[in-house]
């Protein structure tokens, strides 16, 4: 928040935007503030194929994890299946950090767990379309 004034808000980005915003909008909407608090948990998924061993990916996750020293202790980190999707096993991840580490934490455990799982050869499905040519009557 940048300022108040009698008809409109102004709000500056993390990205350093200046939004101005009515502030009837203000009165009768939702307002999110990702920095009131200080700490912040991270929502990630990975998808798993059929394939592999949930017990392998879970255990390759925790060890991403436990290297990761943004990550707080307390609350712990969840790891759990979140669906049986078409293509793949999806597990939500979320660990806890705070609010100053969010993004870049986020970002990083994304390409850790990505490079972890290439190196305990765990893949991530895509969904794939098979086209059979059909034949000329």
């Amino acid at each position: 928040m940048e300022k108040i004034n009698i008809f409109s808000s102004t709000f500056r980005t993390p990205d350093n935007r200046e939004i101005i915003v009515p502030n009837g909008s203000i009165y009768s909407g939702v307002i999110t503030n990702y920095s009131a608090r200080g700490t912040r948990r991270i929502d990630l998924v990975f998808s798993i194929s059929y394939d592999d061993d949930i017990r392998k990916a879970r255990s390759v996750i925790e060890s991403v994890l436990a290297a990761e020293p943004r990550l707080l202790a307390d609350p712990a980190p969840f790891i759990g299946v979140a669906d049986l999707a078409a293509h793949s096993v999806d597990l939500h991840v979320r660990p806890w950090v705070n609010t100053s580490d969010y993004f870049a934490t986020m970002c990083d455990l994304r390409e850790k767990v990505k490079l972890a799982f290439d190196d305990n050869g765990l893949t991530i499905p895509y969904p794939q379309m098979d086209i059979h040519p059909s034949q000329p009557a």
